[in-house]
């Protein structure tokens, strides 16, 4: 049963299972935060979150390597988790298809994007679930699938704005994105401090697109102050999103191979999704735990 009421902030109906009636959730439209009511109709009570940013939270280390596994198990997840394996799985076996393998994996991982901004915004307000699976209309599916690659590609362009600057600016030099891996002292050097540098501001700035949804508060004090405040916990949740990019750098889709090495090849590919739904959850806790030294 559903249970359908207004958001008291913007007035946009929603609509929740009535399972998770006394929940917290937020307004997907606003951003409000509530309790979810018992009846239909009913106005829901609002969450008001301290003006005055305090300490950090603690129980940051506990929430990411122990809690994050109660996901996995908990029965609430189970509709979340089966479509993401059913995506995974729908990738692995038609990657050998010539007329479909681009077209699904790239709308597979347009969905998987969309899902984990929803699980980094969930996560940083307190909603102790994976997000609900909303399919929509096929206009509105396609939009879906768009949105998260355009939302990802704009963040990493924005982090990675110096090294594409300096870049062409040293072009003249022969310096090209496929060679600067090679080792050498320099401006080639440079470029790889530069992009490494981009690569761990990520976190922050897919925090800052998932939760802020302000392209105005792309601003360096805004990455860079939260970032050296809590300087372990961030590094954690690098690692983990490192982990998880390194993990699916080595995954393998059907190959028509025998039965055990199309399992284990399968594993690997839904190995890397439980990897970056921790992941994301942490850059969530990130937010959670240590809102008080963003400026935002």
């Amino acid at each position: 049963m559903t249970i359908q009421f207004f958001c008291p902030n913007c007035n946009e109906i929603i609509g929740f299972a009535d399972k998770h009636s006394g929940k917290r959730a937020r307004c997907t439209n606003c951003g409000q935060l509530f309790i979810i009511p018992t009846e239909d109709y009913k106005k829901p009570k609002k969450v008001e979150l301290p003006k005055e940013k305090g300490e950090p939270m603690p129980g940051f280390y506990r929430a990411v390597f122990v809690d994050n596994w109660k996901l996995f198990f908990n029965s609430e997840n189970v509709t979340s988790l089966v479509f993401v394996i059913a995506a995974v799985c729908f990738k692995f076996f038609t990657a050998g298809s010539p007329c479909c393998a681009f077209v699904t994996n790239y709308a597979v991982w347009g969905w998987l994007l969309g899902f984990y901004l929803n699980i980094i915004y969930e996560t940083a307000f307190e909603i102790e679930k994976l997000p609900e699976i909303y399919l929509g209309t096929s206009i509105t599916f396609v939009w879906y699938i768009i949105k998260p690659f355009f939302l990802f590609s704009i963040t990493m362009a924005v982090v990675q704005l110096p090294f594409i600057i300096t870049l062409i600016l040293f072009k003249d030099e022969g310096l090209t994105f496929e060679n600067i891996r090679q080792a050498e002292f320099g401006f080639r050097l440079l470029l790889q401090v530069l992009f490494i540098l981009g690569l761990f501001l990520f976190p922050i700035a897919i925090l800052t697109t998932a939760i802020g949804k302000d392209i105005t508060m792309f601003r360096p004090d805004y990455f860079l102050a939260p970032v050296f405040k809590a300087f372990v916990p961030y590094v954690v949740t690098v690692v983990l999103l490192i982990a998880a990019a390194l993990l699916e750098t080595q995954t393998t889709q059907y190959t028509h191979a025998g039965l055990a090495v199309t399992a284990g090849h399968l594993i690997l590919n839904l190995a890397v999704q439980v990897i970056a739904i921790i992941a994301m959850r942490s850059i969530g806790l990130f937010y959670r735990h240590y809102n008080c030294h963003l400026a935002w």
